[in-house]
């Protein structure tokens, strides 16, 4: 038997022999079509599907490779076996790219720049140095800080006051900042147990001891404790975030845990009553929950902490019990 198909309307039937080659009209729409041998219609039809079906797995193939190579540049690094105060890792676009996707579902832009997350440099020793004994160091650093705004560069530290306990530890830390730079001058004049420090100029290091210590020291902490749990995590520091209706706003330390838990830490050194409204409306925008939106200030009492996370809509911590917050988060 021949075969009959209209190529117009799709009408299918069998007909006899004497057909083949004919043209004749489509029964059901009158569009004039010719009759082909079945066994050689079939061919031609095994022929288009198996061409179709090669290229298919060609473009499956192709995607495939375009998916392992989107998962190898935005795969986020293994931090087991990395020094954290010495690494370009955290700076990867791949380790920051599922938060730049976490804003971008909320329909907010965000850039980060990646220098910020580069710990190849010495900011964040010095950080860390500072706030684990910040109770013995906050002094040091605020009399820099102060120096520092007025334009002079010449500093002196009297240790005689001081235990011994005490004085080796400021005398140790004013010993790193030399080591590192952050001060171009270093002198201890035993006999008068006086420091002596020629301060740096730099922008970098006058906005680190005007209060970027505090998010370098609340960010390597963070990312730390992270790593030895095991947890995976994206994070990133001075995100610079824009809104539909282009307000701009920066975020100091923000975390994306396990690919859907973001925390967010906003670190203070100084006053931080007038910014507490800036906070709630920003907390608010960015569609974050107040146990997840930390407001981060030094020198708060437990007290303090206590009380005005029962007033506002934010979390208070002070830098003796973020962690432990973030532990709670985390679970």
């Amino acid at each position: 038997m021949a075969l009959f198909r209209c190529n117009k309307c799709g009408h299918l039937r069998e007909v006899p022999n004497e057909y083949i080659g004919k043209s004749v009209k489509c029964p059901h729409c009158s569009q004039a079509t010719p009759i082909y041998d079945t066994t050689v219609f079939v061919e031609k039809l095994l022929e288009k599907f198996l061409a179709q079906r090669n290229e298919l797995q060609k473009l499956r193939q192709q995607c495939n490779t375009v998916q392992e190579i989107y998962d190898a540049n935005t795969a986020q690094p293994s931090l087991a076996d990395i020094d954290l105060f010495n690494t370009t890792a955290l700076a990867e676009d791949g380790q920051f790219a599922p938060i730049v996707d976490w804003f971008r579902k909320k329909k907010i832009k965000i850039d980060i720049d990646s220098k910020h997350l580069d710990t190849t440099g010495f900011f964040d020793e010095v950080a860390v140095a500072l706030g684990d004994n910040y109770e013995r160091l906050k002094d040091i650093g605020e009399k820099i800080k102060r120096t520092q705004k007025k334009g002079y560069q010449n500093l002196s530290i009297p240790l005689a006051k001081k235990s011994q306990k005490e004085a080796t530890e400021i005398i140790e830390f004013c010993q790193k900042l030399y080591e590192y730079s952050f001060v171009a001058k270093y002198f201890y004049q035993k006999q008068e147990k006086i420091i002596r420090l020629a301060l740096q100029p730099a922008p970098a290091i006058v906005q680190f001891f005007d209060g970027r210590w505090f998010e370098w020291y609340v960010f390597i902490k963070f990312t730390a404790l992270l790593r030895d749990k095991g947890r995976a995590f994206s994070c990133s520091r001075n995100i610079s975030v824009t809104f539909a209706n282009e307000d701009l706003h920066e975020l100091d330390v923000f975390f994306l845990v396990d690919g859907r838990l973001p925390i967010c830490i906003e670190c203070k050194t100084g006053e931080f009553r007038p910014d507490i409204e800036k906070y709630l409306k920003l907390r608010t925008r960015i569609h974050m929950d107040k146990s997840n939106f930390l407001l981060c200030v030094v020198g708060l009492s437990q007290e303090q902490v206590q009380g005005l996370s029962s007033m506002y809509d934010l979390t208070f911590v002070n830098e003796r019990n973020f962690l432990d917050q973030v532990e709670k988060l985390i679970g």
